[in-house]
């Protein structure tokens, strides 16, 4: 969630000419991020359905890394703010990959 929010407001100061193509495109994959987590969790009695939400959270947190490239490359994000943003989906990857191994982890007790 505190990344979908950084990434709502850098993306403030983006060109209003970008405003329905990479602004829209990275705010909505950065917010499906948490979505699909929060999604995942309600489905982790069901490890095939709770792995799959968690693969659809990571490939919105690649794609956010893409957009964010996009928009550094464009000179609309200060290289230190892409380098935070970035290491924090790769964080957030890391994250949905070792759970996404373990599912049984994260299952509730009784559906064990």
């Amino acid at each position: 969630m505190e990344a979908a929010m950084e990434v709502f407001r850098l993306s403030k100061v983006f060109p209003v000419e970008e405003r329905y193509s990479l602004t829209d495109q990275l705010r909505r994959s950065s917010r499906s991020v948490p979505a699909n987590i929060a999604e995942a969790w309600r489905k982790r009695r069901y490890p095939a359905a709770f792995v799959s939400k968690l693969s659809d959270a990571e490939a919105e947190a690649a794609e956010s890394q893409t957009h964010l490239e996009i928009a550094l490359r464009c000179s609309y994000l200060p290289p230190t703010d892409f380098k935070f943003l970035d290491q924090r989906f790769e964080e957030i990857l890391a994250m949905l990959a070792e759970m996404a191994a373990h599912p049984d982890r994260w299952m509730p007790r009784r559906s064990r």
